[in-house]
């Protein structure tokens, strides 16, 4: 496929570019640079600029929630920006402006799929974003931003409020972690027509919550409810056991 020229991209989004060159690194994956090897020029990759992007784009949507919402806990907030801002829900908003169309990339990135796969797209909106900021400035970023979520928030943030513990805190887990929680029985009481279970939750052999139900599907769902609240996520359903927590305390967060 042969790569768009970012200019056109420009023209599209209404954008004006003061350095073209830094436009064109937004689109430069590292494949692309690695490829042209002492032929580079000077040439940088888009990482740069995605590692600014990623804190920019945090800041408008955080912001952009913070003003939506008045009355949304910190912790709600959090979960909102989450569903607005994962690897997802950024490539999505990337193939709707066609941003793989203007990707430079190497032979064997491009062959493999590369102008479609979701973790490179998200990587190019960001770097997109960065680029905008250095160039033109917060309030262009907000112009280019905020009609793009705006048009998903409804979405993203209802779906963000009704996950349930377990789906949340596997999200966060994979991000920050990469791994999976793990569920294990620790106890349980009760006559077999009338069990309660106990379940704890870790993550890297770390305890993160303890929960307790009547079934192991909701003592599992309550450790992770309460895995959440003391990472100050969304956790609505959990309400403090002290009790519980005392018998089998969490580990200090890290």
């Amino acid at each position: 496929m042969i790569t768009r020229d970012p200019s056109d991209f420009e023209q599209e989004q209404g954008l004006d570019f003061r350095d073209k060159q830094l436009l064109k690194t937004a689109f430069v994956h590292s494949s692309y640079v690695n490829e042209l090897g002492d032929d580079s020029q000077g040439q940088d990759d888009n990482e740069r600029l995605e590692f600014l992007g990623d804190s920019i784009l945090g800041f408008v949507v955080s912001e952009l929630l913070y003003r939506r919402y008045p009355k949304a806990r910190e912790g709600e907030l959090t979960a909102m920006r989450a569903a607005l801002v994962r690897r997802e829900a950024l490539a999505r908003f990337a193939r709707r402006l066609r941003l793989g169309d203007y990707l430079y990339l190497g032979h064997g990135e491009e062959e493999s799929g590369g102008r479609k796969r979701a973790a490179t797209l998200c990587a190019t909106f960001e770097a997109v974003v960065g680029a905008i900021y250095l160039d033109r400035g917060i309030e262009a970023v907000r112009g280019f931003v905020l009609p793009i979520v705006e048009a998903d928030i409804e979405r993203e943030t209802l779906e963000a409020l009704h996950k349930d513990p377990k789906s949340r805190l596997q999200e966060w887990s994979q991000s920050n972690f990469g791994v999976l929680p793990k569920y294990k029985q620790v106890d349980h009481a009760g006559p077999d027509h009338a069990k309660t279970f106990m379940f704890q939750v870790t993550i890297r052999d770390h305890r993160y919550g303890v929960g307790q139900g009547a079934s192991k599907q909701e003592a599992s769902q309550a450790a992770a409810a309460m895995a959440l609240y003391h990472l100050d996520q969304l956790a609505p359903e959990y309400l403090p056991n002290a009790e519980l927590e005392s018998r089998f305390p969490p580990d200090p967060i890290r």
